[in-house]
């Protein structure tokens, strides 16, 4: 099967001239890899590797894929033809093309289009969605994943990615697409009138609602410098008109605002991990900055690092999001601008640190899945109904949103925030990580991490679900030496505590597992849904920091010897 559809690719009239010398030095593992299954949505949409292949990011997969979402638009009538689609880029190897030719692909359709004038941020691209009055959005993007990926990400009319009713809509039609080499993007020229070219008008209104945010816009900012960084992605404009209007003061990291798609000035440009922030911990010393920020390609995430006693601490995005929590809280509490019913989102695996200060400010938490969809989806709803008012929503992985203007994760709004946190707290004596420090003697000393168990290609991918099975079959009665009071299994929708068994709520099925331990620590497992890994998440609680870390590693290496 997978040689059968090899070569009718390498063979076929329509193939992308740019594929042809691709396949044809192609090995045998390669060929497997790239045909042995067809690209589907997770949970940030499709995303993957470029190249050929109907496992690959490109031309034909990107046209599948619009077509599918055309046929979708078309369902829903002439008015969502006509309200149309907008269509934003990052920086990434044939990210204009991909945009470039959505729009062509939609105009057949006799769909609408915005496509951006050159590359934006995710959240802005969620803005002109709803600044325009769109039916729906594309994103292509692959986030923080390396050089070699990209990605396609589809919008809903309030700018909030696909959740999975609407996506399965998509999937379906995209499915029934037989042949992907078949589709042509080549509108008509009365066709190609629907394709809208925008940018400054929109960028003037995202960036009077990201001023928008400020709590204290007043605030005194000349004894705070930042350091910060776009990684050569989408976050360098506007977080650096953001922070000029705002009066803040920062040095950029000059050779990381060049839009790169090799990222060849950083060994990463994932905020997750240690490598995005080098060149910003070299620049930080040499200016005596007191706070690093790093944001990922398409500036939906940021990263953070604080000067703590002579030394930069990077924080997780749990603890970065603990901190702004923190401060957003208060100062509305301070300024009686908390409103009746306050709400604050998460997802089922971030820390449990955030929830303990939105209850000491009387905020509700409600968890989501993994993916900020879902909490796009919470907002929405209550914005309907009006039953609770939106404060914060934040994930661990790096993301937050402070105001809904914008429905996904917005690293430029996190990162105007965090820096009006940062003077506030100078003001104090305070740096951030003290605060995250007062937090912890308030509430309970918290380590999270994660770890990732990358297993690529068809094996790779066996193994993980393989994985999977074993744990969910398996009743752990005790991990690490602590005693599992409570198992949710996601994917089949159960609990099981104390004994009983009982159903699972309130989610949509996913394939997570966690695991509640007699400490008042949980372990959360899942496979990602954009990268072949597996990912373990641990908060693990304990009487210091200290300690803390010194369980973290043990309930570490009892899931390792677990998974061999």
């Amino acid at each position: 099967m997978v040689n059968e559809v090899y070569e009718k690719w390498l063979h076929h009239p329509n193939l992308d001239p740019s594929y042809k010398e691709v396949l044809a030095n192609m090995s045998e593992k390669e060929k497997n890899d790239a045909f042995y299954t067809t690209i589907e949505f997770g949970t940030a949409g499709m995303r993957g590797l470029l190249g050929p292949g109907t496992n690959r990011i490109n031309l034909h997969t990107i046209r599948k894929a619009n077509a599918g979402f055309a046929q979708y638009i078309c369902a829903h009538g002439e008015e969502a033809k006509k309200r149309g689609i907008a269509i934003g880029y990052d920086n990434r190897h044939m990210s204009y093309e991909f945009a470039m030719d959505s729009a062509k692909m939609l105009a057949t359709f006799g769909i609408t289009s915005y496509v951006f004038e050159s590359l934006r941020p995710t959240p802005e691209l969620s803005f002109a969605v709803r600044h325009f009055h769109c039916f729906g959005g594309i994103m292509v993007t692959a986030s923080h994943n390396p050089k070699e990926y990209n990605g396609y990400k589809l919008y809903d009319e309030k700018g909030c990615q696909l959740v999975p009713h609407l996506a399965e809509q998509v999937i379906e039609r995209v499915n029934a697409v037989e042949d992907e080499l078949a589709l042509c993007a080549n509108p008509t020229a009365e066709q190609e009138q629907l394709i809208h070219v925008i940018g400054k008008e929109v960028d003037e209104a995202y960036y009077e609602k990201v001023l928008g945010i400020q709590l204290n816009p007043q605030i005194a900012k000349d004894d705070v410098k930042i350091i910060f960084t776009p990684e050569h992605g989408t976050a360098n404009i506007p977080v650096k008109e953001v922070y000029t209007r705002a009066g803040y003061h920062f040095v950029a990291v000059e050779e990381q605002c060049t839009p790169d798609p090799d990222f060849s000035n950083t060994p990463t440009p994932n905020p997750e991990e240690a490598g995005a922030y080098e060149l910003a911990l070299e620049y930080a010393k040499r200016e005596a900055a007191d706070i690093i920020l790093v944001c990922d390609p398409d500036a939906d995430r940021m990263g953070v690092g604080v000067k703590h006693h002579g030394e930069y601490k990077l924080l997780t995005g749990n603890q970065s999001g603990a901190v702004l929590i923190e401060y957003i809280f208060s100062q509305l509490k301070a300024k009686n601008q908390m409103p009746p019913n306050p709400v604050m989102f998460n997802t089922v695996v971030t820390s449990d640190l955030g929830e303990k200060i939105a209850d000491k400010y009387g905020v509700a938490t409600e968890k989501t899945l993994t993916g900020f969809k879902f909490i796009g989806e919470k907002v929405a709803k209550y914005e309907a109904t009006n039953e609770k008012q939106y404060v914060f929503g934040y994930e661990e992985s790096y993301g937050s949103l402070i105001q809904p203007f914008v429905r996904d994760k917005d690293a430029p709004q996190a990162c105007l925030m965090l820096a009006e946190a940062a003077c506030y707290y100078k003001a104090q004596g305070k740096t951030l990580v003290d605060v995250l420090y007062d937090l912890y003697a308030e509430l309970g000393y918290y380590e999270e991490s994660q770890k990732s168990l990358t297993l690529a290609g068809q094996e790779g991918a066996q193994r993980i679900q393989e994985i999977l099975a074993i744990l969910r079959k398996t009743q752990l009665q005790d991990l690490g030496g602590s005693a599992v009071v409570r198992f949710e299994d996601y994917k089949e929708c159960r609990v099981v505590e104390n004994g009983k068994e009982f159903e699972l709520t309130g989610f949509t099925k996913s394939d997570v597992l966690k695991y509640y331990l007699a400490d008042g620590s949980w372990i959360a497992i899942r496979p990602s849904g954009t990268e072949p890994k597996c990912k373990f998440y641990y908060c693990i609680k304990g009487s210091s920091l200290e300690d803390a870390h010194e369980k973290t590693l043990s309930y570490q290496q009892a899931i390792d010897d677990l998974i061999k």
